[in-house]
């Protein structure tokens, strides 16, 4: 009777007009944003969090979650019909999706990619409703020590499992943790690594960095790209797959839901890594492996079922333990923290409104999506066609204003303008932006628990290994590290990133 109650309690909260128009408003850009390559999700919702402090925090994380999961949706699209992925996540679907077109088959494509989403994200909201709040009583049980351990084991996951090198990734964190360091010390109160600047007093500002190290860098990174490639001209004949097709991509999408849903969970995981261990799984199971790639409509349906699941079941350990599985749950940890709301085991007994709003409107969004896409798809091709150096400037004005009206300080600006130059510096060096953010965020938080640890104990650093769950999330982070020292296992894995 509980879930009953809370689900009315959801959806209560979700089918209010202000959550309504918020919902709409996010899964429309969050396709948009999937439909046009170079900006991301990552740089939507940075931009965007200045918008966000207007609202309440239910309509808040209701529209940053559904920008999220309608970019894995949007991403789909111009992977299917130009061979231009929106999204990296929808890498994988361009393999058979843009061959499918090719085919004459472009709307029994974007139909299955439709399809797919929408199961796979109704089934992970289904996870969410029922893993999260049992995972939320277990976190209720975790001490200082156990809490730290578990950043730690968040921080390793995210070098482990994330796109890109190890030795490009690891340094990230280590100066997302620095950065996060900067400010007033949270038991003496004397300002640390300031540089004597006043500004920098009450730290970093999450908003600029943000802004400025993937929405400000993307820019300059997508102004340097040439013109979107012409649309491949093809009649869609219908935006439904047909029996057969349905028939042999009911097990994959399921199996695509089961991968992305578990990947989701993990720290680096994401919507990449679960749409490429997607379409692995669908070609060991298939009996002839061959047709993948050559316009095989399971290697749209299992990638695309898996994006949008990785997507939504992300907001568990976000919202149970307050540890962000990857670079998009770390802004919204941010968000959350902008509100005064903190994530963790509380958030479900102290605002159920906000957890339960977020589950209701996950269905109501993802219905949205089906409902309103497959109509526009031929205007958001069109859209592709647009030179992106026509909206540069404009995007860019709104990252300043946006930021500057934060807290009207002039300091902002000069923020964003050094971290978008050094995100761009970043980017040319082949290092990815994303686990500095996830150290930022994580930094301060770590040093808290630690310090309360070691009070504790008096300054005895066993109290780690002293409580089982704080000593088994250390020895996975070491298995993790260790893993990756194998030759075996290394080479896999770089083939897997350069893949």
């Amino acid at each position: 009777m509980d879930f009953i109650h809370n689900l009315a309690l959801g959806f209560s909260v979700a089918v209010s007009p202000s959550s309504l128009l918020y919902c709409l408003l996010g899964v429309l850009l969050g396709t948009l944003i999937g439909v046009l390559p170079g900006i991301g999700p990552i740089a939507t919702i940075a931009l965007l969090l200045p918008v966000s402090f207007t609202l309440s925090p239910p309509d808040a994380i209701i529209m940053l979650a559904a920008i999220y999961y309608g970019a894995q949706y949007g991403g789909s699209t111009t992977a299917i019909l130009v061979n231009v992925p929106g999204e990296s996540s929808a890498v994988v679907t361009a393999v058979d999706g843009y061959k499918m077109a090719r085919q004459g088959r472009a709307g029994a494509a974007l139909g299955m990619a439709a399809i797919a989403s929408f199961i796979a994200g109704c089934i992970a909201t289904v996870v969410i409703a029922i893993a999260a709040p049992l995972l939320s009583s277990v976190a209720l049980e975790f001490r200082s020590e156990d809490y730290f351990s578990l950043m730690v084991f968040g921080l390793v996951g995210a070098v482990v499992l994330a796109h890109g090198s190890l030795a490009r990734s690891a340094p990230m964190v280590i100066l997302g943790l620095l950065l996060g360091l900067v400010g007033e010390d949270a038991n003496s109160g004397i300002p640390r690594f300031d540089f004597g600047l006043p500004d920098l007093t009450d730290g970093i500002s999450f908003v600029a960095l943000t802004v400025g190290l993937f929405g400000v860098s993307e820019i300059i990174r997508s102004l340097e790209q040439p013109d979107p490639p012409a649309v491949f001209k093809t009649k869609l004949r219908g935006l439904l797959p047909n029996m057969h097709d349905l028939r042999i991509s009911a097990a994959s999408i399921l199996r695509g839901t089961a991968v992305g849903s578990v990947l989701g969970l993990l720290p680096g995981g994401g919507a990449l890594l679960s749409s490429f261990s997607a379409y692995t799984v669908e070609k060991k199971f298939a009996s002839n492996p061959k047709h993948f790639g050559a316009g095989d409509i399971r290697g749209v349906a299992a990638p695309e079922a898996a994006n949008n699941a990785s997507a939504q079941t992300a907001f568990i350990p976000l919202l149970t333990l307050g540890i962000p599985a990857s670079p998009v749950m770390a802004l919204m940890i941010g968000a959350l923290m902008l509100k005064g709301v903190t994530p963790g085991p509380q958030v479900i007994t102290d605002r159920p409104d906000l957890f339960w709003g977020l589950v209701a409107s996950m269905w109501i969004g993802n219905l949205m999506l089906i409902v309103l896409n497959l109509p526009l798809v031929g205007i958001w091709v069109r859209l592709v066609s647009i030179p992106y150096r026509y909206l540069s400037l404009t995007i860019m004005l709104f990252c300043a204003i946006g930021a500057y009206s934060v807290t009207r300080n002039v300091a902002e600006i000069y923020t964003i303008v050094f971290f978008g130059a050094l995100g761009y510096l970043l980017l040319k060096l082949k290092c990815e932006p994303a686990p500095l953010v996830l150290g930022f965020i994580l930094g301060p938080l770590m040093e808290e628990h630690l310090r309360r640890a070691l009070l504790i104990s008096e300054g005895n650093p066993s109290i780690f290994f002293s409580r089982p769950i704080s000593s088994f999330f250390l020895l996975a982070s070491l298995a993790l590290l260790i893993s990756v020292i194998f030759p075996s296992i290394r080479k896999k894995r770089e083939l897997a990133m350069q893949e």
